[in-house]
């Protein structure tokens, strides 16, 4: 019995893929439910699946585009388990018999072999002090055949990404507002609670749970920022779903957290862990990315400072967090040296005007340098 192999339904949004690696050979025998071959969409990577045990016939190739539902190849079931036979291994041969050696004649050999050594270790220490030593340079690497430059294709996730941020620079009104948080409170309260935290949740208490809170503190006190336009038509989101950019070896993608305002830190943080290990596995789905009305984006995490990001589309509002820098600050009459970390708020100016972005960043500002405000909700 021939079992088709179908091309799974990925999304609404999904209607074709790239078949971007094939992990099992045509002929080859495969169990149920082993990885055959990887996809690629504008929106995840999924691995498919062999829908039965029996060898493998695939008729596609790696970068040809499939679309949703298309049988791309079958499993014969008739030859499951019809592997070749390992060959039995060769008995070994019999060890050839040792010679016989008396005590007399096998002194006698080990002396004549020590001598020996002796004898050629004098030999190449002597052409050593004769010889001068010899000077090391770098060897000249050949020229390589394909010259200076290599050319590779986009990956269908990067070229999706590619049109979305030249999209969002070319059909918006965006800029960028800046200020700078103080965050010794939140850095306090981590080091304060970090270990009962993560006893109670069974993960880390890191910064973006708090980020998070702060966004939907901020998007209640100025709903404009929560909202996009569609045609002619100015979209208010009622809902606190936050996306959260995750950098993965395949390129940018943002899972979003779902109703915020009714989750806990130690939900939060849970739903951030999954995410991560989700996107270190490849596993993050279409509807892990769906919906969302704004972004938070972490490059500080590799040590950006200050940055501009851009804009996910539909969204009308994106914050950037930064790295915190210990560095001198006037606190009253006095200057002490207190960790600051330096936020940008990029907008619509089509939809948020300068007065709400300041004061949608004041309010996330006040709210992390006071966190009792997030957590009595003020």
């Amino acid at each position: 019995m021939k079992v088709e192999i179908k091309i799974p339904t990925m999304g609404e949004s999904v209607s074709e893929a790239v078949v971007s690696a094939i992990l099992k050979p045509n002929g080859s025998i495969v169990k149920v439910d082993e990885e055959i071959l990887e996809l690629e969409t504008d929106k995840v990577n999924q691995v498919l699946y062999a829908p039965a045990a029996g060898e493998l016939n695939l008729q596609v190739n790696i970068d040809e585009t499939v679309k949703i539902a298309q049988v791309i190849g079958f499993v014969d079931t008739e030859k499951a388990g019809k592997a070749p036979a390992k060959a039995a291994p060769e008995k070994p041969a019999a060890p050839a018999k040792a010679e016989s050696t008396t005590p007399s004649k096998q002194t006698e050999k080990e002396h004549n072999a020590r001598k020996m050594q002796e004898d050629f270790l004098a030999d190449v220490s002597q052409q050593k002090k004769a010889s001068p030593q010899p000077v090391l340079t770098k060897v000249k690497e050949p020229a390589a055949t394909e010259g200076k430059e290599t050319r590779k294709k986009m990956t269908k996730l990067r070229k999706v990404i590619a049109e979305k941020l030249v999209e969002a620079k070319n059909s918006t009104a965006m800029l960028t507002t800046f200020n700078e948080i103080d965050m010794s409170a939140v850095m306090a309260i981590r080091t304060k609670e970090k270990d009962a935290f993560a006893s109670r949740y069974g993960v880390r208490l890191g910064f973006m749970s708090f980020f998070v809170k702060a966004v939907v503190n901020a998007l209640k006190m100025i709903p404009e920022v929560n909202a996009y336009i569609d045609g002619e038509d100015i979209v208010s989101v009622n809902t606190y779903d936050i996306g959260v950019a995750v950098a993965t070896d395949k390129g940018l993608m943002v899972p979003v957290i779902r109703d915020c305002d009714k989750q806990s830190f130690g939900q939060i943080e849970s739903t951030i862990e999954n995410y991560a290990k989700k996107a270190r596995e490849g596993t993050i789905s279409v509807d892990d990315l769906k919906g969302g009305s704004f972004t938070i984006t972490n490059g500080g995490r590799f040590g950006s400072l200050l940055s501009t990001p851009i804009l996910n589309l539909p969204q009308s509002a994106i914050l950037g967090m930064h790295a915190i820098v210990r560095r001198p600050i006037a606190v009253g009459d006095k200057i002490e040296i207190r960790p600051m970390m330096y936020v940008a708020l990029s907008y619509d100016h089509r939809i948020i005007d300068g007065k709400e972005a300041v004061l949608f960043l004041v309010n996330i500002k006040e709210n992390l340098e006071d966190p009792a405000r997030l957590l009595l909700d003020l």
